[in-house]
């Protein structure tokens, strides 16, 4: 999978004064524009884009129901790419034409979180595409300690690791176990990663989704039993696989309120509730099950370099079968079609913007 020398030294050689980006400028808005080309600084190293991802939260954006978005934002942080050029006091091993993949947080190492070592829940994070310009655009330019350098994966799967590693870290968080039972809600991506996560260390998945084709996908990557959130009784239905006991851990990927309290009801006693999901509206409780239930109820945010390197390994593992976790493909220049395709065909699991 590594380059050939006359690809690398094309991209070594990559200089100009603007580049296109792609811009949500207002809801239901995209437009392409020129802006400046930035050249990198002190430990920082400029970035072809060739592979990005669409998430929710840039669904979010586009529909104007992201409040952690200001406007006009370059959306984008699922980011896979190759060096264009690198800046005084990087590495030799940042090299001109070496692939990566992007962390696309920030961490302010002094708050509570950063001083407990959790920068991935940096309380003034500022994530790409969200409260920063992101990375739909030609290039871009980050730290060199936000870039994994990776020459195994396909070129598109660089953009995969980034969501799958939010999933992944849920895991992590519900301390999840061989044998136990796992409920995710919600099989999007991130529930992806939580499904695949899981059932790497041996947990039984049951599987939770309105979508025929994402709960089919669930299945494909290793879930025991997929449930239609649309017709069965969740509850009911858990309940019966689990001989009445509720799971070992239930997990939200959804972001409603409905899927907030249904994953107490979903939990045994003595278990682990995960929120990677978070509603954009207010949750009411009946709280007694917390205490009756003596739940360990745990948010989850973002992802570890720990977990973005679980990932890779996984990816590296299947090979072509992560080509079944992307839906859609658009070239860079049709960038414009995506989110407006996004929003018409909600069943899609990964939309990639290709350059």
């Amino acid at each position: 999978m590594r380059d050939n020398p006359a690809e690398a030294n094309a991209f070594a050689n990559t200089e100009k004064d603007t580049m296109k980006a792609l811009m949500i400028e207002g809801e239901n808005v995209t437009r392409f524009h020129e802006v400046a080309s930035t050249t990198p600084g002190e430990g920082r190293v400029r970035v072809g884009v060739r592979h990005i991802g669409l998430c929710g939260s840039d669904l979010n954006t586009f529909k104007g129901l992201n409040p952690l978005v200001n406007l006009p934002r370059i959306p984008g942080h699922e980011i896979g790419g190759q060096i264009l050029e690198v800046g005084p006091g990087v590495d030799a091993q940042y090299r001109p034409g070496a692939r990566v993949i992007v962390m696309p947080y920030t961490s302010c190492g002094k708050c509570s979180s950063c001083r407990k070592a959790k920068l991935n829940a940096c309380r003034y994070n500022k994530t790409l595409g969200v409260q920063q310009d992101g990375g739909l655009a030609e290039e871009i330019v980050v730290p060199a300690e936000k870039l994994i350098l990776n020459e195994t994966l396909a070129p598109r799967y660089l953009a995969l690791v980034e969501p799958l590693s939010v999933g992944f870290h849920a895991v992590e968080r519900g301390r999840i176990e061989k044998g136990d039972s796992v409920a995710v809600i919600g099989c999007g991506m991130i529930g992806m990663g939580a499904i695949i996560a899981a059932v790497a260390r041996g947990a039984k998945v049951l599987a939770i989704d309105l979508s025929a084709e994402k709960r089919a996908l669930a299945a494909q990557f290793g879930a025991a039993h997929v449930i239609d959130a649309g017709t069965e009784d969740v509850v009911g239905r858990i309940n019966e696989l689990t001989d009445g006991d509720g799971v070992d851990v239930a997990m939200e990927a959804v972001g409603l309120p409905a899927t907030f309290t249904q994953a107490i009801d979903l939990a045994c006693f003595g278990g682990r509730v995960v929120y990677v999901g978070y509603s954009k509206a207010p949750v009411t409780y009946q709280t007694q099950f917390f205490n009756l239930k003596e739940l360990d109820i745990m948010g989850s945010r973002n992802a570890t370099l720990a977990n973005f390197q679980a990932v890779i390994t996984h990816l590296e593992k299947i090979g072509d079968q992560a080509e079944a976790l992307i839906s859609k493909v658009f070239s860079f220049e049709r960038a414009e079609e995506a989110l407006p395709y996004w929003d018409c065909h909600r069943n899609v699991l990964k939309i990639l913007i290709e350059r």
